[in-house]
């Protein structure tokens, strides 16, 4: 099957885009909100990626409306925003997933990819966070913490809570990204 997505990929016209899925961070099944699962490689491998743990009634919670734009500004450009509701910090997400993904899309009108609400930190972290934890040395502080995953599938950086998405800081690290300018940052590459 991975050999078949890669094929697909490079008969569309971009050699780069083709990922070796086994040698990546992202090569796992997730369950969409309110959905089926996927594969993140299979799915999302060539794009760059911010994976966020996100919550709805969070001092952060604001943050989805810069996310969507972060998203807008860059998903032309093979960028996507991956969000991962969690009631890991002060049980601050709805239970319900409808609850989620109506509250997401009235109040900011989130059209990124949502994911069905796991934990993020702990022994019963969802095995993304799992991986991006062991890879980085960095869990998630509180919600809305940010990671960069290349194209090549392969984390690039941490953010903590506190950066904002439509942070300079950030939004230089994305656009380096994109060009495939981006250092490393992850040790152990």
């Amino acid at each position: 099957m991975r050999l078949v997505v890669a094929l697909l990929l490079m008969l569309a016209g971009s050699a780069a885009w083709a990922i070796d899925c086994d040698r990546s961070d992202i090569d796992v099944d997730m369950r969409r909100l309110m959905g089926g699962a996927e594969n993140l490689c299979q799915t999302y491998g060539g794009q760059v990626m911010l994976v966020v743990n996100v919550a709805s009634q969070c001092g952060f919670t604001p943050q989805y409306e810069a996310l969507e734009q972060t998203y807008r500004r860059f998903r032309e450009r093979g960028f996507v925003v991956l969000g991962f509701p969690s009631g890991d910090f002060g049980d601050q997400e709805y239970d319900d997933e409808a609850q989620i993904a109506k509250f997401c899309k009235v109040n900011f009108g989130v059209s990124f990819p949502m994911f069905g609400k796991s934990a993020v930190k702990g022994d019963k972290a969802n095995p993304l966070f799992r991986g991006l934890i062991a890879r980085t040395g960095q869990a998630p502080g509180w919600n809305f913490n940010k990671y960069l995953i290349g194209r090549d599938g392969r984390v690039i950086r941490h953010f903590p809570s506190d950066v904002a998405p439509d942070s300079a800081e950030l939004r230089t690290a994305i656009d380096a990204a994109l060009v495939g300018a981006a250092a490393r940052e992850v040790t152990g590459r």
